[in-house]
């Protein structure tokens, strides 16, 4: 197995870290969330080599440009990948009798993104507001769940051990951009991204100092803003979890979403999701 490249620099004062130390190797995780995971047949882990890397990247093929009908330029086939996986981590759910991978996020650290050029949302939105939290962000992306696999167990898995790196490594701030599907009922549109937008703009948004801007609006005012639908459940999970939005959607024509500019701050975690995560 080809291991991966561990380009990462030091994430804290403290010593020299090299990616592979940002996890703890081998060991299992102590947060009680993967206790119960592990109850539930669900593995949680990090990705140390290609192939396991290689593993989410199909998945995400299968999700995105299978289900979703996301238009891919990847030059590996039935794989989705783009020039910002090598410098991420790659967190992966299995099946714990098949050891298929049924859900995966991908983490772009500070350091990484430097050395990436910028995070993914610079490509989607002007972050200039959050250069003053750059340093102690990383972005969550890629994010999906095997449909065979959509139960709160896998979801809540993947959250623990975000939530166990994030206080490990000493980071506070996790930023993303969180997918509305342009589909609906059969029909591209973007009535239900304005009218979640509608909704979030109402009782979700950040303070003004974090706003950013879309480089390519949906044109909300365009469509029916007063659809009673409801976000999708990781949207709605984020901002049960006390995350805010950054600001208007923008519109990804290759993934045929609508994409809102979230972040979550470990501080604003409720104390139920504190306890529950870190303990």
């Amino acid at each position: 197995m080809k291991e991966l490249p561990n380009p990462t620099l030091s994430l804290s004062p403290v010593s020299p870290l090299a990616r592979r130390s940002l996890h703890r190797g081998d060991q299992p995780s102590s947060s009680p969330l993967a206790a119960s995971a592990a109850t539930a047949q669900i593995k949680v882990s990090w990705a140390h080599h290609l192939d396991e890397v290689r593993q989410a990247q199909r998945l995400r093929y299968q999700v995105f440009a299978q289900e979703m009908g996301a238009r891919l330029s990847s030059k590996l086939a039935d794989h989705d990948v783009d020039l910002f996986d090598d410098y991420c981590e790659h967190l992966l759910v299995r099946d714990g009798q098949t050891d298929q991978v049924i859900g995966t996020y991908r983490v772009l650290t500070p350091e990484q993104a430097k050395r990436a050029g910028c995070f993914y949302s610079d490509t989607e939105f002007d972050l200039t507001r959050l250069r003053s939290v750059r340093s102690r962000m990383v972005e969550l992306g890629r994010s999906c769940v095997h449909p065979d696999h959509r139960h709160g167990g896998v979801i809540m898995a993947l959250w623990g051990a975000l939530a166990e790196f994030m206080f490990r490594n000493q980071l506070d701030i996790m930023v993303g951009c969180a997918s509305i599907p342009m589909l609906h009922n059969g029909v591209v549109s973007g009535d239900v991204a304005a009218s979640i937008w509608r909704q979030v703009q109402e009782k979700h948004m950040a303070p003004f100092e974090f706003h950013v801007r879309p480089r390519l609006p949906l044109p909300v005012e365009e469509f029916d803003q007063h659809l009673q639908v409801e976000p999708p459940a990781l949207i709605k999970g984020y901002l049960r979890l006390g995350a805010k939005v950054l600001g208007a959607p923008a519109w990804d024509p290759d993934f045929n979403t609508a994409d809102l500019p979230m972040m979550m701050r470990i501080e604003d975690l409720p104390a139920r999701y504190r306890k529950h995560f870190l303990g």
